[in-house]
């Protein structure tokens, strides 16, 4: 909703932002926009993305690519285009082979048998809709037929044998691509409700599940991640969802995926992570959304699928780690379902990233160690840093009498050998 700011000389209106970026403002524009809300999600967790487009001026881009737009229109509206399009082309050339007899005067010899018409049993407009029917369909039943003495009637059959061989190729290409779409498929490939952060290897990491339901599998599937977060740059600008791009294993290839089984896609929280400074208190307050899309083939018709979903601030759960699925058992493998979207507690740091680096270097304690253990650890490392820092300036500054001394020494040898001199 715009909101209008009156001054005494002048009006200035606000522009239009998203209501997932207003806590992001400038300090002068968030007293303005304070209000209890609800977070809105960029991507809703079907992976249907929740914009809507509006004000669009140039709707003839539509039809420019009208095949498409047939694709993307709701199955109500295709079935009725599709219905609509093959009965008005009926109607059309069913009054085209009326319209012919009725110049030519058929229609006024009916039952004479010295008469030759254009079409042998075409006594109205009825029966030349049935012809266009035949004609358009190859029917053909044989009780209607044109003759060689109408020329204009054999012109007329073979525009509509040409026009009709288009609207079927067109049609049923439409209705096929439509109905073989694989975004179905993706209703099989399954996220985790939530998203975790604890630890592993040594370094904290924001972790998901995803899973196929199928046994046909997805084929040359990759995993991406994007930080859905509204920014203000350094110059003022305010970018509303800006997204950022979140490395679930591009470097090392882990983000292709042998989707066989369910896995835990892991995103290192290092430096050039965009959660390297936030806290499990920070991340409470934060208003972010991370947004996760899974491509791939499908093995059984070859066409690519994108599955999506997404994970607000409250879908991140800090320190905890998801439950096992997949377990041995008499000669095969097996996946329990029933406990994919299940957690389970785990001690994990509250601090960021970046603070955990810097008292795991500082200190060179184990991560198991709590963290006040070593924020006191680094107040004791501090003072001795400052003990050595004093020792090194008086040592420096004794160094550096030494060097004066030894300069003048040389300076008295030098004016002692002149005199004797």
């Amino acid at each position: 909703m715009e909101q209008d700011v009156e001054s005494p000389s002048v009006t200035i209106r606000k522009p239009k932002l998203p209501k997932q970026a207003r806590e992001d403002l400038p300090k002068h524009m968030v007293d303005q926009v304070r209000v209890k809300r609800k977070i809105q999600r960029y991507v809703r967790k079907d992976g249907k993305c929740n914009v809507h487009h509006g004000n669009v001026q140039e709707t003839y881009r539509y039809l420019t690519d009208i095949f498409t737009t047939l694709v993307d229109l709701k199955w109500r509206f295709n079935l009725f285009i599709f219905v609509l399009v093959y009965t008005v082309t009926w109607l059309l050339f069913g009054f085209a082979w009326w319209l012919i007899a009725y110049v030519r005067g058929d229609l006024e010899h009916i039952g004479d048998r010295d008469w030759i018409p254009c079409v042998d049993n075409l006594n109205g407009f009825v029966s030349a809709f049935l012809f266009s029917i035949e004609t358009e369909t190859t029917i053909g039943y044989g009780y209607r037929v044109i003759t060689d003495k109408c020329p204009e009637g054999i012109l007329l059959l073979l525009i509509q044998s040409v026009l009709g061989s288009i609207v079927n190729a067109f049609m049923v290409g439409c209705m096929f691509v439509k109905i073989s779409q694989p975004k179905k498929r993706a209703e099989t490939l399954v996220f985790s409700t939530n998203a975790v952060i604890s630890m592993r290897d040594g370094q904290l990491c924001l972790m998901f599940r995803v899973g196929d339901l199928r046994n046909s599998h997805i084929v040359e599937a990759s995993i991406r991640a994007k930080l859905i977060k509204s920014k203000q740059t350094k110059e003022g600008e305010f970018i509303p969802l800006n997204q950022t791009d979140m490395n679930v294993g591009y470097d090392t290839g882990d983000d292709r995926l042998f989707l066989v089984s369910p896995l835990i896609i892991c995103h290192e929280i290092n430096q050039n992570s965009p959660f390297w400074e936030i806290s499990k208190a920070h991340l409470d307050k934060e208003d972010l959304e991370i947004v996760v899309i899974l491509e791939g083939m499908v093995e059984a018709t070859g066409m690519t699928c994108q599955a999506r979903s997404s994970y607000v601030t409250s879908e991140i759960k800090w320190g905890y780690r998801f439950m096992p699925v997949l377990t041995l058992e008499d000669g095969f493998y097996e996946v329990d379902y029933n406990s994919f979207h299940d957690i389970h507690e785990t001690n994990t740091p509250s601090c960021s990233a970046r603070e955990l680096a810097e008292m795991n270097c500082r200190s060179r304690l184990p991560l198991t160690w709590s963290v006040a253990s070593k924020l006191s650890q680094q107040g004791v490392l501090d003072v001795e840093e400052e003990g050595c820092e004093k020792k090194s300036t008086s040592l420096v500054t004794q160094e550096e009498g030494l060097e004066g001394q030894t300069e003048r020494n040389g300076d008295i040898a030098t004016i002692e050998s002149e005199s004797k001199v």
